[in-house]
């Protein structure tokens, strides 16, 4: 096994699902500007989630509707093509 290929900097981080509220704490060695407090009073760093498994419909059993329409509009406005 090759050596110091895994990061080292893990921590308790806070990561929250933006489609529900739905949050959890977990380690991770991503790197994150915000914080928030958690249950226990600590204030911990917070990564926002587009989507996990309190929302996935595979996890839920449900079809539910995600913001697909914004996301196809920015994927317009990227790619579209520049006309002069």
């Amino acid at each position: 096994m090759k050596k110091d290929i895994h990061p080292t900097g893990y921590r308790f981080v806070i990561f929250k699902d933006m489609s529900n509220g739905t949050s959890f704490l977990s380690r991770s060695s991503a790197p994150s500007r915000e914080t928030t407090k958690w249950e226990d009073g600590k204030e911990y760093p917070l990564i926002k989630l587009e989507i996990s498994n309190t929302s996935h419909p595979f996890f839920t059993g449900k079809n539910v509707l995600v913001d697909t329409a914004g996301r196809i509009d920015k994927f317009k406005k990227r790619y579209e093509k520049k006309t002069k």
